[in-house]
């Protein structure tokens, strides 16, 4: 199967969060070259949450940029001990590097916007 027919096949679709823990993810946009990167549309409906982990990478360093666009009325709350960068809807951070989870949605639904890229090591 070519690139662009998996990506075709794969993209603009909810399937089930990685973690099993109530959350979606839409595939918006991936490459491999120059830089490995993919783009998704996270969705966190009520109750969903994810536990503590990380996100090994076998290639280089892993970057993620995440983009609150709908926080619910409580919970929701990414945490992370050791972010590049956050604001309340802005985070930055290394997720094969630093342990991260999303606390339990309560009242609506969360959204996100998640660019993530892997850099070579140095």
């Amino acid at each position: 199967m070519s690139t662009s027919t998996n990506f075709l096949a794969n993209a603009f679709r909810w399937r089930t969060g990685r973690q099993g823990s109530g959350y979606d993810k839409m595939l918006l946009a991936t490459a491999r070259w120059p830089i490995p990167f993919d783009s998704y549309l996270i969705r966190y409906p009520d109750g969903a949450e994810i536990p503590p982990h990380t996100d090994p990478v076998t290639t280089g360093r892993h970057f993620r940029l995440n983009i609150v666009l709908k926080s619910p009325r409580s919970g929701g709350e990414f945490v992370c001990g050791s972010p590049i960068f956050e604001t309340r809807r802005i985070k930055l951070f290394r997720p094969d590097a630093c342990e991260h989870s999303v606390t339990r949605v309560e009242g609506g639904s969360r959204y996100v916007f998640s660019l993530g890229w892997v850099l070579k090591k140095a």
